[in-house]
């Protein structure tokens, strides 16, 4: 199945969500939970990025983001690099920390924010252990969850001075006392059952809205599709692509385990494949693909520039390979 594209405009809507690899934690401790939220303030003020909810799972997270500057792929490959680099540093470990590319959901903002943002702050309750509480044990966690969005849009001392509630709370009586009352109860209904997940809505197409939004986001962006690569609107949509979409084409073209092109083992030459192709097809900068790949700027560039080299040492049409690994990233 195709996934669908990463469709970027000038003040759009996004719910993102990101899993470990594997499923594994990507928060081990409050340590790691606050230098999570820290990177996502420090990458929200240099790409102009507004972030109106959030919540920090086990082996998860949502957001949900408005971008003023159509440039969604830019702030994520930012922020997702930058705490992977501080998890790996911190824990001692090398290699991808999410499970696959982000997942993203351009949101119809007239219709389904409130309701995107209600998603996000039951989380915690909706995970096993959550279920397990009565209702009133629900709302006093829910309320006490210091990983979420959530209390700060109740009481204005608890939430991060870059935490923008004033367009959600603007559909229950605004940012004072009675609209934030309003919205508490909004998101405690859903606790009680019958509440529908809103990103079911854009199963497939990756569009939550009503009909007349999808028609006019696939009428602006999607008539041509995304061979006709010169059309600015398509382009900007597949101009880059995800870190770990790349590398997992990487590993199945050159035959190697994601263990094996991360490491410092015998096939050196791969990692040199893997660093030109970050570089030319993720838009990737030298020092985000050391920070990635766990070597410094110097060798980085030596080992993308010689990979091409080596592969011939070692009996592989390196051209024929990066060929093949290009068709794959962008399937016709």
């Amino acid at each position: 199945m195709a996934r669908p594209l990463r469709i970027q405009f000038e003040n759009a809507y996004y719910h993102i969500t990101c899993r470990g690899n594997s499923r594994q934690k990507i928060f081990v401790d409050d340590f790691d939970r606050k230098a999570f939220l820290d990177l996502l303030g420090r990458s929200r003020e240099i790409y102009k990025v507004e972030v109106l909810a959030y919540v920090l799972m086990v082996n998860h997270f949502h957001l949900l983001i408005k971008t003023a500057l159509a440039n969604l792929q830019e702030f994520m490959r930012h922020f997702n690099i930058s705490y992977t680099s501080y998890f790996n540093r911190k824990h001692k470990r090398p290699g991808h920390l999410y499970q696959g590319r982000y997942k993203s959901f351009l949101i119809d903002a007239d219709h389904y924010l409130h309701e995107v943002s209600r998603y996000i702050h039951l989380n915690p309750v909706r995970i096993q252990r959550g279920k397990r509480l009565s209702p009133q044990e629900k709302i006093k966690y829910l309320q006490g969850y210091g990983w979420s969005s959530y209390p700060g849009y109740l009481a204005p001392h608890r939430r991060r001075e870059w935490l923008r509630v004033d367009q959600v709370l603007g559909d229950f009586g605004g940012d004072r006392g009675r609209g934030r009352k309003a919205y508490g109860k909004f998101v405690l209904e859903g606790i009680g059952g019958g509440f529908k997940n809103p990103l079911e809505e854009g199963r497939g197409h990756g569009i939550v809205g009503e009909e007349d939004f999808i028609e006019r986001v696939r009428s602006r962006f999607l008539e041509r599709g995304p061979r006709d690569r010169e059309v600015p609107a398509v382009r900007q949509i597949v101009a880059r692509v995800e870190p770990e979409r790349i590398t997992e084409v990487v590993c199945k073209v050159m035959g190697v385990g994601r263990d094996e092109v991360l490491g410092r083992g015998r096939k050196a030459y791969v990692r040199g494949v893997l660093m030109k192709v970050l570089y030319e097809y993720g838009g990737l900068n030298q020092r985000e693909i050391g920070e990635l790949m766990g070597v410094d700027n110097s060798s980085g560039s030596a080992r993308r520039k010689g990979g091409s080299r080596r592969g011939c040492r070692e009996g592989t049409n390196i051209g024929q390979k990066i060929a093949e690994i290009q068709r794959l990233i962008y399937p016709e």
